[in-house]
């Protein structure tokens, strides 16, 4: 899913292409897709793209008439830029913004459709579409914190949570932990003032970090594949790679489709956090310790 990085990516390739353009129309190939009808989808017809911002992991397009077009990516939502009226992808695609100097395709790569768009009409109809989570950019230390300690929530459900921070996913989330130097699995409510800090530090200098490192690399070409994955990460989908601070090589914890990246060393004093699936298989054989884990492989390898 784009998180806040690659939704600025998305923005900083629209401002130079869209900004100050008419939309000339939007045609809509999967019904699903549109989540408001008041007002209708044709009153963004022929207004001017007055702003571009992002709401949490959405994007916003904002047209003359005090008009919002919202559209939400999850999982595998994609935009792509093409020539002016180019044909609707048959079996990904599900709308295209048409404007005089080229159209922005809505594409999804998934055989379910969770992609979203809605239309409103002021700002208290796009406030209504907002979660609720702070801007992590923008908080201060009090506000950070008193946003963490609102509930008792895991570090990572609650970088993860969009009523608590936006914009952050699954991805960017193990980034700013191993950055951070604090467990997944560490409560908010155990976190010390000095902690919370460093989080704050560190979910900050990440997120800026890399918003500007893929923008770097984009260049002036729009984003081709745009995902929340990026091979020069530390520790998202790096599982059995050494970290880059300290060597060790990355653990993970498996929950349905999700995962979490951590580094034992770095983040939990050499302790193995359990994998739900594994741990119930081996039982008391679960190593609980780096150490025992690396026995277990020598003992592996000498069999």
């Amino acid at each position: 899913m784009p998180e806040l990085p690659e939704v600025a990516l998305y923005l900083h390739a629209l401002r130079a292409r869209i900004l100050g353009e008419r939309l000339e129309a939007v045609r809509i190939r999967s019904p699903s897709l549109l989540k408001s009808f008041d007002p209708p989808i044709a009153h963004a017809h022929g207004r001017g793209v007055e702003s571009l911002s992002r709401l949490g992991k959405r994007v916003v397009i904002g047209l003359e008439d005090d008009l919002f077009l919202v559209i939400h990516l999850m999982i595998a939502g994609r935009f792509q830029w093409r020539k002016p009226s180019a044909a609707i992808p048959g079996k990904r695609g599900h709308a295209a913004f048409d404007f005089a100097c080229g159209t922005l395709l809505l594409t999804e790569a998934s055989s379910h459709k969770r992609a979203s768009l809605h239309l409103v009409r002021g700002a208290r109809a796009l406030h209504d579409l907002d979660p609720g989570g702070i801007e992590p950019l923008e908080a201060t230390a009090r506000e950070f914190a008193a946003a963490l300690r609102r509930e008792n929530r895991t570090l990572k459900r609650a970088l993860t949570d969009p009523r608590i921070l936006s914009g952050i996913g699954n991805a960017h989330s193990d980034e700013i932990l191993l950055r951070a130097r604090l467990s997944p699995v560490q409560l908010t409510s155990r976190l010390s003032d000095p902690e919370i800090e460093r989080l704050r530090a560190a979910t900050q200098a990440s997120l800026r970090q890399w918003s500007a490192r893929l923008i770097d690399e984009a260049g002036d070409d729009f984003p081709a594949k745009v995902t929340a994955f990026h091979p020069a990460m530390s520790a998202h989908g790096k599982f059995g790679e050494p970290c880059s601070q300290c060597g060790t090589a990355i653990q993970r914890i498996v929950y349905a489709t999700r995962e979490t990246n951590y580094c034992p060393e770095c983040q939990t004093g050499g302790r193995l956090l359990a994998d739900r699936a594994l741990s119930r298989l081996l039982r008391r054989d679960w190593p609980r310790k780096l150490e025992d884990l690396e026995s277990l492989k020598r003992e592996r390898d000498a069999g």
